[in-house]
């Protein structure tokens, strides 16, 4: 029961927050932004979305292609395509409950290609570890570029980076003591678990024993170049944002990556945060109010499309193997 009502909040909350922001927000809007934001969207160069969402797509086939690199040293091997099918349904199902889209690649990838679960999934932890480094050293390349507009936002929204970093560190602290407690117990439950910890300690491990080091370095690069173009190139869609440079793009992408990371998907959250943030770029609230939408909506609809297909297809491909 408690992990019915755990779980019904993980999609309740999110969502609840999202449509109160999105209600919050148009409720601060008077008719004639009303009308200004339907002509944004229709006046917006849809071609710039288009190569944004074809890049968006390459994203998810080079992390597909990417997965490969960690399975083979552990001794498995997946089918592209099935690779390509498990990562798009499980950015689909990340914005249903956050994060669970890892546990259903696992899951996909050890029903059809025979890749023991708690390998695969180490596999999954270990990308994820690649990926917050990248993102990190943007992170810190926007903080050098745009330090004074990010903290801006910080204080705006009264986010206390006090307690975020006490936050920190009190969650080294619980997992540095479940460590200890799993090297430790002798129960069954714990060892059991330990197993699964052991499991991913080889799937993270790969990354070190792989013989196509430098082909994974090479795509995790080109996933978030992909994933900053994809967010950049929208930019020059809006007359009224063409004047935007690269460092305030990055800076705003980087706050758009906070939603995703922290949300559903961004759900409500994505676009309400990025009309604040170009705001201190001198860009009118509507416009980015519209720019928002429109490049949390691009992204959203490769990701529901391809998952999508990859629900329907999965099945079909795999009989005819």
């Amino acid at each position: 029961m408690k992990k019915k009502l755990s779980k019904i909040i993980q999609i309740v909350l999110p969502l609840a927050l999202g449509l109160f922001l999105i209600w919050y927000t148009y409720t601060k809007f008077t008719p004639e932004q009303l009308d200004q934001l339907k002509d944004n969207f229709l006046k917006a160069d849809y071609l710039y979305i288009w190569i944004s969402m074809i890049f968006g797509a390459l994203s998810h086939f080079s992390r597909a292609y990417r997965w490969n690199y960690l399975l083979e040293p552990l001794g498995h091997r997946a089918r592209l395509a099935n690779s390509f099918m498990a990562v798009s349904i499980g950015y689909l199902l990340n914005f249903a409950i956050p994060r669970s889209g890892e546990v259903s690649r696992a899951l996909v990838i050890t029903k059809y290609d025979n890749v023991p679960f708690e390998k695969a999934f180490g596999t999954i932890v270990a990308e994820r570890i690649a990926d917050l480094f990248i993102s990190v050293c943007i992170l810190f390349i926007a903080l050098s570029l745009q330090f004074d507009t990010l903290w801006g936002l910080m204080d705006t929204h009264h986010i206390n980076t006090g307690k975020l970093i006490l936050l920190g560190i009190a969650g080294i602290l619980v997992m540095l003591l479940f460590w200890i407690y799993l090297k430790r117990t002798r129960s069954a439950f714990g060892i059991r678990i330990r197993n699964f910890v052991h499991g991913l300690k080889d799937g993270v491990l790969s990354i070190l024993s792989m013989k196509k080091k430098w082909a994974f370095i090479g795509h995790t690069l080109f996933i978030w170049i992909m994933y900053v173009l994809m967010f950049y190139i929208c930019i020059f869609a809006f007359p009224e944002t063409k004047a935007i440079t690269f460092s305030q793009a990055l800076s705003l992408f980087v706050v758009g990556s906070f939603t995703i990371a922290f949300t559903n998907g961004g759900f409500g959250t994505y676009p309400f945060l990025i009309a604040e943030a170009i705001l201190l770029y001198g860009v009118d609230y509507t416009v980015g109010t519209s720019f928002g939408w429109i490049v949390w909506l691009s992204q959203t609809a490769v990701i529901v499309f391809l998952g999508l297909v990859s629900f329907l297809l999965l099945p079909w491909y795999n009989r005819t193997r």
